[in-house]
């Protein structure tokens, strides 16, 4: 997990991306909050009020895609069609993740990893079976939590 700027300089030459200054702070910033995804507008707020970088929201955009793309950052998309970014793990296999439809928090299914782990894996080979390769799988649920469920707020969406 690269800190310093050598590392994420290094991480950034291995993946075929520019050093630059706003990709640095971007990669800085997710691997120093590793316990939550961002969505744009949260990462921009969060580099400009620690003014890490001096980023417009275009200039954003493209810089995650293009970190997305190269497997450097995991995106996906909520059910409002919201996207979150985080850094991508080691295992490309899965990262499964849960989405509460009642409170909208959405977290990483730690204690099912292993079980979910097997399953992408499964998948993979039987897609290999037919031809397909260099396939991963980004495992989202949506659903509503343990404590919604708890609380009594399962079939209601806050406002």
């Amino acid at each position: 997990m690269p800190e310093t700027d050598a590392s994420i300089d290094r991480l950034l030459s291995e993946h075929g991306l520019r050093r630059t200054h706003a990709a640095r702070a971007v990669l800085k910033w997710l691997h120093a909050h590793l316990e939550r995804s961002w969505t744009h507008a949260e990462l921009l707020e969060a580099l400009h009020s620690e003014q890490t970088a001096d980023l417009d929201r275009v200039t954003l955009y493209r810089l995650l895609d293009r970190l997305s793309q190269a497997g450097l950052l995991l995106c996906h998309v909520d059910a409002d069609r919201v996207r979150h970014y985080r850094v991508a793990s080691d295992s490309p296999e899965a990262s499964p993740r849960f989405e509460c439809q009642a409170c909208h928090r959405n977290f990483e299914l730690h204690d099912s990893a292993a079980q979910l782990e097997r399953a992408a894996r499964s998948a993979l080979r039987a897609l290999e079976s037919v031809g397909h390769h260099g396939l991963s799988v980004d495992l989202s649920v949506r659903g509503v939590c343990a404590g919604c469920t708890l609380a009594g707020t399962a079939g209601r969406r806050p406002a």
